[in-house]
């Protein structure tokens, strides 16, 4: 029961006897009174204050969550996919040096090497003619294993020797498709190998280059995993009329606007994001020539650009066998043991963990 508190002094009732008694002893009066107020002091003095309570705090316990005030929802995580890497077109324009680019005022060309990652620097193999250095490109090893060192079409001479990139391709079940500007890049890679190959004359005549983008593009839209286009025209006018002349650049100039329809047609066909494209040469030149181990005939471009791609200008050395290694590792395909190529690893901001060599 709670004690109630009155803020009086206690009231003290005498009866007729005490009033007799204060007339008779007054005395015994006051000692009584003084004892009674003494007896009531006292018990006010034993009384004990009331115990303080501390005040009321929060334990939370395993199983407890914090007010609504002070909850914060974790993050959410967006993931989002890699893009898509669905097919890789080699295009290589024979013959072409890289600073031919600028001075032929090849836009299409240029226009990837913003947009990508590229060197001026690439090295081609020797002997830097056509179909040695194009087999080094697409088997993706040095002429002491593919065996290529003849640069004319002799099919009794077989193909090279390996595992090439078309083999790794279509015995994945993907699509290939080779179209050259000379017959005897046929000897590359075996028929069986290649679901689609065309070639512009037997004769290597310049007038009938525009064929080439007319064969590339049908097979855009028929559909394609790797296509390998080949544009000899440069080459053509510059045995004729030399490297790096008025007649050379304006047959790149030509090769190039060609080569922008095919990039056309695969944005038309809504392939263009999912293209890995790839372009280089088998060789340089000087005079009316080349096939020299000298900078002008070895020095080759080489620009990669599309899904992945870390654009800037490569640090790494490249050797035109790492084109071969390099599409087999976009497409996800095992590198053969032999190949002497790596793939660029740069180019999609990878760590490089290797570098080709030249081959000896």
């Amino acid at each position: 029961m709670a004690t109630q508190f009155v803020n009086k002094m206690p009231v003290l009732k005498i009866n007729s006897q005490w009033k007799n008694n204060l007339n008779i002893n007054p005395q015994l009066w006051i000692l009584t009174l003084f004892g009674i107020l003494l007896q009531s002091c006292g018990s006010f003095a034993s009384f004990s204050p009331p115990t303080t309570v501390p005040p009321l705090t929060a334990t939370l316990t395993p199983g407890s969550t914090l007010p609504s005030s002070t909850a914060t929802l974790p993050p959410t995580v967006t993931f989002t996919p890699p893009p898509r890497i669905d097919r890789v077109l080699i295009v290589s324009f024979d013959g072409l040096r890289p600073d031919a680019i600028a001075e032929a005022e090849m836009f299409n060309v240029q226009s990837l090497m913003q947009s990508g990652a590229y060197t001026l620097n690439a090295q081609t193999i020797m002997p830097s003619t056509t179909l040695p250095a194009h087999s080094s490109m697409l088997v993706g090893t040095c002429p002491a294993k593919h065996i290529v060192r003849w640069n004319l079409y002799v099919p009794q001479n077989g193909f090279a020797i390996g595992t090439d990139i078309f083999d790794l391709v279509h015995t994945a079940g993907l699509q290939t498709a080779m179209v050259v500007g000379k017959e005897k890049l046929r000897q590359i890679t075996e028929p069986v190998s290649l679901d689609y190959f065309a070639f512009i004359d037997g004769t290597d005549k310049i007038e009938d280059y525009s064929a080439i983008e007319e064969l590339a593009i049908d097979q855009v839209v028929q559909g394609f995993n790797l296509m390998f286009v080949h544009f000899p025209s440069g080459d053509l006018a510059g045995h004729e009329y030399g490297w790096m002349s008025k007649k050379q650049l304006k047959a790149y100039t030509a090769d190039d606007a060609a080569f922008g329809l095919i990039l056309q047609a695969l944005k038309d066909q809504g392939m263009y994001e999912s293209t890995i494209i790839i372009v280089t040469s088998d060789h340089g030149g000087h005079d009316t020539t080349h096939g020299y181990d000298i900078p002008d005939d070895m020095t080759i471009p080489w620009i990669i650009s599309g899904p992945r791609v870390q654009p800037g200008q490569l640090s790494t050395q490249v050797h035109t066998m790492d084109t071969a290694a390099t599409s087999a590792f976009v497409l996800g395909l095992p590198l053969p043991p032999e190949w002497d190529g790596v793939p660029i690893f740069e180019a999609f901001g990878l760590p490089v963990s290797a570098q080709s060599k030249p081959c000896q």
